[in-house]
């Protein structure tokens, strides 16, 4: 086989090497988990019991859940915080309902004196999903809920 063949050839097998293996990186990239049914919910102090906001999702993701981030926040604060921010908050206890599905609930307790200071109106609650296989899934508004007296 002659040099002109050859080295064409070797360099053109090289490329679609290339290009396969860069197709499988793509293909391979883990896609994010899934956060459906998200509801949020407050309930106001009393004076003999504390009150509660409550935030709970089904995550989905082929490889399992790992962790949902929550922040809740109020609409007037024009907070909107990002996915880069959203990894140091804190964590909802997830618990597996199957290999692949987790219900993750958080719960934040309130006292009256905690709650004269919130800010009445809407509030946003802002996500972060993590799946075992480290894909991730931002929902900046994943719930509403109000704040009245």
């Amino acid at each position: 086989m002659s040099k002109r063949i050859l080295v064409p050839s070797v360099i053109g097998a090289i490329a679609l090497g290339a290009l396969a293996a860069g197709g499988y990186a793509v293909a391979s990239a883990p896609a994010g988990p899934s956060v459906e049914h998200g509801s949020a919910r407050y309930a106001a102090p009393s004076p003999r019991t504390a009150g509660a906001l409550t935030y709970t999702a089904d995550v989905t993701d082929d490889s399992g859940v790992r962790s949902l981030k929550v922040l809740a926040w109020p609409r007037s604060s024009k907070l909107d915080p990002t996915e880069a921010e959203m990894r140091f908050v804190e964590a909802a206890v997830c618990r597996s309902t199957s290999d692949t599905t987790s219900r993750c609930t958080y719960t934040l307790k309130v006292t009256q004196q905690e709650a004269a200071g919130l800010a009445e109106g809407a509030w946003d609650v802002s996500v972060l999903a993590t799946a075992k296989d480290g894909g991730t899934t931002f929902v900046p508004r994943a719930a509403t809920f109000a704040i009245t007296r």
